[in-house]
């Protein structure tokens, strides 16, 4: 992976093979980022899962052969002291058709470009919040909003 920075903006290089979650966490961790969104990615995903939140839980989809990734979003959160990736995505498959979600996992293919937008000086929470059993985005942790 290789990564260029500009202020508070991230380019990411993201190379075959390698697992987006763990690559965007560890560049998390790195850096360090503690709020950031991810504002765009693009490329080739190898394998994919993306869930649909039915109300309880996510449905499962899985990618049965290699989409170009034509838009890629989220937020890194802190959770627990390590970064929290929460992203959706679009992917285009051989037949042009569009299949998006909540990406659940996915390894990149040939190559992906990531953007990360960061703020500096906040660390944004993902506090788990028990009557929807989801880890949601807390942009003030500690303000009791």
């Amino acid at each position: 992976m290789q990564t260029v920075r500009d202020g508070t903006r991230y380019l990411l290089r993201l190379d075959d093979g390698q697992d987006l979650f763990e690559a965007i966490t560890g560049f998390a961790e790195k850096e360090p980022v503690t709020a950031g969104t991810v504002v765009f990615g693009i490329g080739m995903l190898k394998h994919a899962t993306f869930g649909y939140w039915d109300g309880s839980a996510y449905q499962p989809h899985d990618l049965k052969a290699p989409h170009e990734l034509v838009a890629l979003h989220g937020t890194i959160a802190r959770a627990d002291g390590r970064p929290s990736i929460h992203l959706h995505a679009a992917a285009a498959g051989p037949d042009h058709h569009l299949v998006g979600g909540h990406v659940l996992r996915a390894q990149v293919g040939v190559l992906g470009e990531v953007g990360v937008e960061t703020f500096p000086g906040r660390t944004f929470g993902r506090p788990l919040v028990e009557s929807f059993g989801l880890r949601m985005l807390d942009l003030e942790p500690g303000s009791n909003i």
